[in-house]
C-alpha cells in the first residue's frame, strides 16, 4: 500500500511540473501543494519535491515528515545546506529561504496546527509513527 502511495504521489508531482503548474496545486485529495525546489547537498543537482503546505501570513510552511518515517526527507538536509531556494505555487514561482523550526521554537506549536489543518491531520498521525520531532519548515518569499 506503501509503494501505491509513494507512486501516486510520484505521478502527482510530474503532472504538476510538466504541465506548468496548471494542474496540481489541489490534485491530490485537494490538499493545497507547492513544488519545493532545492539543490542537492551532495550532488549539486536540481531537485523537486511536492510538498502540502499552509499559510501563514506572506510564509509558506511545508513539513519533513517523509509520512512518518524514522529519517527525515532528503530534502530537509538539503535546505538546511542552502537555504535559498524557490517554490512553485500553482504556475507561480517565488524565491524563498528556508529555516527548519522544531518544538523548541516559541513559534512551532502554532505552525504545526497550521500544516497539520491543511492536511487534515495527517501529519499528526505521521508523528505518532516516529520519535524524532518533525521540523516545520517556514519558506519566507525574498523580496
Amino acid at each position: 500500500m506503501a509503494s501505491l502511495f509513494a507512486n501516486v504521489l510520484k505521478v502527482h508531482q510530474w503532472v504538476y511540473e510538466h504541465s506548468g503548474g496548471v494542474v496540481g496545486h489541489r490534485a491530490l485529495f485537494g490538499n493545497p501543494t507547492l513544488l519545493l525546489r532545492t539543490v542537492g547537498r551532495k550532488t549539486g543537482q536540481a531537485r523537486t519535491s511536492a510538498l502540502t503546505y499552509g499559510r501563514d501570513g506572506a510564509d509558506y510552511l511545508v513539513t519533513a515528515s517523509n509520512g512518518g518515517s524514522p529519517r527525515p526527507p532528503g530534502w530537509l538536509a538539503n535546505v538546511k545546506a542552502e537555504p535559498e531556494c524557490e517554490i512553485q505555487v500553482g504556475r507561480r514561482k517565488l524565491a524563498v529561504i528556508a529555516r527548519a523550526t522544531l518544538p523548541d521554537d516559541p513559534d512551532y506549536a502554532r505552525r504545526w496546527a497550521i500544516v497539520d489543518k491543511a492536511n487534515k491531520g495527517r501529519y499528526s498521525a505521521y508523528q505518532k509513527m516516529t520519535k524524532r520531532p518533525i521540523a516545520v519548515v517556514v519558506l519566507t518569499p525574498v523580496s
